[in-house]
């Protein structure tokens, strides 16, 4: 399409939509398909790519798919705050200490360590690479496809083109490498007596295979906290995350003009606005009428549909030019991540570290949904607590997340290539210098009965 309009934008989606149906049946009714545990949004990727401009080219894409990622995580980012429950933070770094710091090791190391390995080994190897290169590790492996979209777009900003299909590819192999990898951990696991909730995978819910809810399992989108005859609940939550973005991208444009030279990604200025607006209707008392699923059913629609657009507009052309650097860096996070899997785990956790260790494992090489899914296969009821804990943590991990997306793309582009990765590391050196200072590094002799067997 030439020019882009209302209806390029009506049949970008509408094609996305029926590939994201498509994935979901075959996800249902195909049974090599259940076995990869592979999510709908990410079937239709695949399908979108082979059928799309960098496979045989017969959908009718606009030439504006890539530019949808830049504005669906501004959405996820924004839907993070707004409509959250109040916390207090004293029982919360109590409660989930383990858990925090564990998240805290699995970020500051993913992102170090493949900065710091770009830098010393695949820059030295290829001379005319980027020096940021080795954030697309972080980006996609740990961060997943939102991630790698934000530092896409912020490198992109700087001149780098191509790091948003890299992120995305980068995002694509980690969700690949997490599911494979983690079916390999359980049935190794398995076979071994070593998990604590289940001896086989014949014992696995039908819903984790199929995608699809039996009824009397079947949960609440949400709560309706206003009259339909007044506005309908949906569109009153869409208007909130769709003023908070627009807003965000306003405030965007008018930084860029205060400080020319310098590119604040729009989703980071998204989670600000966006926290700024919980305060606000907290301090109006109108944020009980703001339902925290629905905003969380919002984020999850616009990351199902960034994974398909993300995987679908790779340009396979950029993949095989970078094709040598990007099996390096992959190679490389897969034993990174397993070492950080199997080294710090066991020591940061006293109870249930395999479960706890394979959520992380599946955040740490795809995304923190294929940790949940790994989780339940060997936690079908979640009875380690590990989820209620992540949720909980993850109040604190945010802001840390934030400041490395944001800061990432600026320091590697104006020169100071060593700040970030020396800086993450050090963090993780602390964490666990301060966790065998007090005596909490190591495993528990009350912890899980596998800790000493698996190898």
């Amino acid at each position: 399409m030439n020019e882009f309009s209302i209806w390029s934008l009506m049949i970008d989606i509408s094609v996305i939509s029926g590939l994201l149906l498509v994935g979901t049946i075959l996800r249902a009714k195909v049974k090599w398909v259940q076995a990869l545990f592979l999510p709908a949004s990410m079937i239709a990727g695949f399908i979108g790519l082979a059928l799309g401009p960098s496979g045989v080219d017969i959908l009718p894409f606009s030439d504006q798919l890539t530019a949808y990622p830049g504005l669906l995580i501004a959405v996820i980012f924004a839907s993070i705050p707004i409509g959250a429950a109040k916390v207090n933070i004293k029982e919360i770094i109590h409660r989930v200490r383990e858990m925090w710091s564990y998240s805290m090791l699995l970020t500051v190391l993913m992102w170090g360590g493949g900065a710091l390995f770009g830098l010393v080994v695949i820059n030295q190897l290829f001379t005319d690479l980027p020096s940021g290169f080795g954030l697309i590790l972080g980006a996609g492996f740990l961060g997943g496809h939102g991630t790698a979209a934000a530092i896409g777009q912020g490198f992109s900003q700087y001149g780098w083109e191509e790091a948003m299909t890299l992120g995305m590819t980068s995002a694509t192999v980690g969700i690949l490498v997490a599911v494979l990898g983690g079916l390999f951990l359980i049935k190794r696991s398995t076979e071994k007596g070593h998990t604590q909730f289940i001896s086989s995978f014949k014992e696995l819910p039908s819903e984790l295979r199929s995608g699809l809810m039996h009824p009397n399992k079947r949960i609440g989108m949400g709560n309706e906290t206003v009259s339909p005859s007044s506005i309908d609940p949906l569109v009153l939550h869409l208007s909130i995350i769709a003023f908070v973005v627009g807003v965000s991208y306003w405030v965007t444009g008018l930084l860029e003009s205060i400080l020319p030279g310098i590119s604040v990604p729009l989703l980071s200025i998204a989670f600000v606005v966006a926290l700024l607006f919980q305060v606000f209707i907290r301090k109006v008392k109108a944020d009980e009428y703001v339902d925290q699923r629905v905003m969380e059913r919002i984020g999850g629609s616009a990351t199902d549909y960034l994974v398909a657009i993300g995987i679908a507009s790779i340009n396979i052309t950029v993949v095989m030019d970078y094709a040598v650097p990007l099996l390096l860096l992959f190679v490389f996070g897969i034993i990174w991540a397993y070492l950080i899997f199997r080294l710090i785990g066991p020591n940061i956790f006293k109870s249930f570290w395999f479960e706890k260790s394979l959520f992380g494992w599946g955040w740490s090489t795809g995304t923190v949904a294929m940790g949940l899914a790994l989780l339940r296969i060997v936690d079908p009821e979640l009875k380690s607590k590990t989820m209620d804990d992540y949720a909980l943590a993850y109040i604190g991990m945010v802001p840390i997340e934030i400041v490395i997306i944001t800061f990432s793309p600026i320091l590697f582009s104006i020169g100071f290539s060593w700040v970030m990765p020396i800086t993450l590391l050090l963090v993780g050196v602390v964490i666990i210098a301060v966790h065998k200072r007090f005596g909490l590094w190591g495993p528990s002799v009350a912890g899980n009965a596998s800790d000493k067997k698996i190898s």
